[in-house]
């Protein structure tokens, strides 16, 4: 298949964009697949911030990181990813070189606890700050639940009000598919 799904897709932008010694944020640690991937990308030289408000997420991230032996290259933080900016020390503001959110809610979880568009958005303002020149933030957006619905309109009126000059953002979707497919948007810093 040349049109990559969704998640091998967001995985490719960050490949592209984080090497060895550079800093990540996982903005929705979840079940840890993104930390884990993260983890390897920045290498033993780089950190993976991790973000969640869930402790369940946590320890499933934890141990799956434990498993694979990358622990210290991971630093996790319950909190919400609106936190991103106070939680990272500014000396490393301008290494990260990327970061992935999954909206929504966590899977296997408590599904009345999800993302939302205040929170979400703040955490893009503020990786846009600290954030060097291609940089990348990757979204995938989960839409198949009413407040994921809601999050998706507002993110998408808020990207659409990114200057050009600062960022480019792309939107990568199948259009074909039922169910509300998840999506990607994706966010380059140019400057």
């Amino acid at each position: 298949m040349m049109l990559k799904r969704v998640l091998p897709f967001a995985h490719s932008l960050l490949e592209a964009a984080i090497k060895n010694g550079d800093i990540a944020v996982d903005a929705t640690v979840g079940n840890g697949h993104d930390t884990l991937a993260l983890a390897n990308l920045v290498g033993a030289n780089g950190k993976v911030y991790g973000f969640d408000i869930q402790q369940d997420a946590l320890e499933n991230a934890h141990r799956r990181l434990e498993e694979s032996n990358l622990n210290e290259r991971v630093e996790l933080f319950l909190k919400s990813h609106d936190q991103i900016e106070s939680v990272i020390p500014a000396k490393f503001h301008k290494k990260v070189k990327g970061a992935i959110f999954n909206l929504g809610y966590l899977p296997g979880g408590d599904k009345t606890i999800v993302t939302t568009p205040d929170s979400s958005i703040s955490a893009v303002q503020q990786l846009l700050t600290i954030m060097p020149p291609g940089g990348i933030i990757v979204l995938v957006v989960y839409h198949g639940h009413p407040e994921g619905q809601i999050e998706r309109d507002q993110l998408i009126q808020y990207v659409k009000t990114i200057d050009q000059k600062q960022a480019q953002v792309l939107q990568y979707q199948f259009l074909n598919q039922i169910n509300h497919a998840p999506f990607v948007i994706a966010i380059e810093k140019i400057k």
